[in-house]
């Protein structure tokens, strides 16, 4: 559990690299650190209270789509994340639904590979 919190940071951390829409107001790295850390918490407490939500409000549309549809949904919690950072006074922000979107689609990249590459299927079960 630690290390996919620890895989969520690192994901978050480098969409906020990569992504120019998504960016930090400090310039130094231990707040860099403290921050993303902020954020890790805030997107898996997100991720684990409101995604359930989305995924069986938009079930229809996860069925159509072939499950496309998780794109939106994750780029719409990544938007939620930055806005309660936001309320937080966290200092990271998201731009618009477009960076917010190819955000989520690279922490979710990241997020798999650094899961699936760092972990046994043992760990996975627990």
């Amino acid at each position: 559990m630690v290390m996919r919190f620890l895989f969520s940071a690192a994901a978050l951390a480098f969409a906020t690299w990569v992504v120019p829409g998504i960016h930090m107001d400090s310039d130094q790295p231990q707040n860099n650190l403290i921050v993303i850390i902020g954020v890790a918490i805030i997107f898996g407490l997100v991720n684990a209270i409101v995604k359930p939500l989305f995924k069986f409000a938009s079930a229809p549309l996860l069925l159509l789509t072939l499950g496309l549809f998780l794109l939106v949904i994750n780029a719409l919690l990544l938007w939620l994340t930055a806005w309660v950072g936001e309320q937080l006074h966290i200092g990271w922000h998201v731009d618009g639904f477009w960076s917010a979107f190819w955000g989520a689609l690279i922490v979710s990249l990241v997020s798999f590979i650094l899961n699936s590459s760092f972990t046994s299927k043992s760990d996975v079960n627990r």
